[in-house]
């Protein structure tokens, strides 16, 4: 008999593992949404600098899609008791046919983690527009807010044309995060930012851009306001984009890349898969 066609104990373990490997590689429900697709996807850049970007086609948000992925932002435990503060608590509160696609901190905050800028959870304001002036990265004026409708409209305002359409009732949010400084303004970068600044940290942030998609950006490299709000305009082409936080207040949840910060933080912004839908 030919050597190839002997089955022997040693050969039949030898299958039984291969079999073994293969099926434990098989993604399982929740990783498939976890994987990217043509509507959203997260990557890892190196150039300008090495940087992690997810983004999300607007088209497949809001309420009148059949889409199954929503733009939202968290911030306390579902009693109202306590902060989220992490990623894990996040995805602990989610309900059952719901998954976190990506997520990232979404603005600044104060000891005890509660926003320092405007912020609307479902339609309900938690924290007033602050357009005042002062001290520190969120009165670099101008300053902006990171804002979308119950029809998943996503726009990035300026504080002060924001607050000139909220008085007036054409505007009407049902989430909004309050930041500054605003990175790109109508396709020009903030006046203020100096493109030989030595001021290098992590930064993380938001842009509206041209071809329709939201991305949130996260440095991996310490970089300036220019070259970070450079990113947005030049290589990202987002006309308006706005600084959410820095530091070691940057972080980011992208289970595609295998990036997953344990970092606390106040309001998160996230894209969920409701698996039911």
């Amino acid at each position: 008999m030919p050597r190839s066609t002997l089955t022997t104990p040693y050969t039949l373990l030898a299958a039984a593992l291969f079999a073994l490997s293969i099926s434990a590689c098989q993604p399982t429900t929740s990783d498939a949404y976890m994987s990217s697709t043509e509507d959203w996807s997260c990557q890892v850049q190196d150039s300008p600098f090495r940087y992690s970007a997810c983004h999300i086609n607007a088209d497949v948000l809001g309420d009148k899609t059949d889409s199954p992925y929503s733009l939202q932002l968290f911030w306390q435990q579902t009693d109202g008791s306590e902060p989220l503060l992490t990623f894990d608590n996040l995805i602990d509160a989610l309900p059952a046919q719901q998954n976190l696609a990506f997520a990232m901190n979404a603005g600044m905050y104060n000891e005890s983690y509660a926003p320092i800028g405007y912020t609307v959870i479902e339609g309900k304001e938690i924290r007033a527009l602050n357009t005042k002036e002062g001290g520190g990265n969120f009165h670099l004026l101008p300053n902006g807010v990171l804002w979308w409708d119950k029809d998943g409209k996503v726009q990035i305002s300026e504080s002060n044309a924001l607050n000139t359409q909220l008085n007036s009732g054409r505007a009407q949010p049902w989430y909004a995060t309050q930041s500054g400084p605003m990175l790109v303004i109508d396709g020009e970068i903030h006046p203020q930012f100096n493109p030989d600044s030595q001021s290098l940290k992590f930064r993380n942030g938001a842009g509206v851009c041209s071809d329709g998609s939201i991305q949130l950006v996260n440095s991996n490299e310490p970089v300036s306001f220019y070259q970070f709000a450079s990113l947005f305009r030049d290589d990202l082409k987002c006309p308006n984009a706005l600084f959410l936080d820095g530091g070691i207040a940057s972080a980011l949840y992208a289970p595609s890349i295998d990036k997953h910060d344990k970092k606390e933080m106040g309001v998160i912004i996230g894209v969920v898969v409701d698996t039911d839908n």
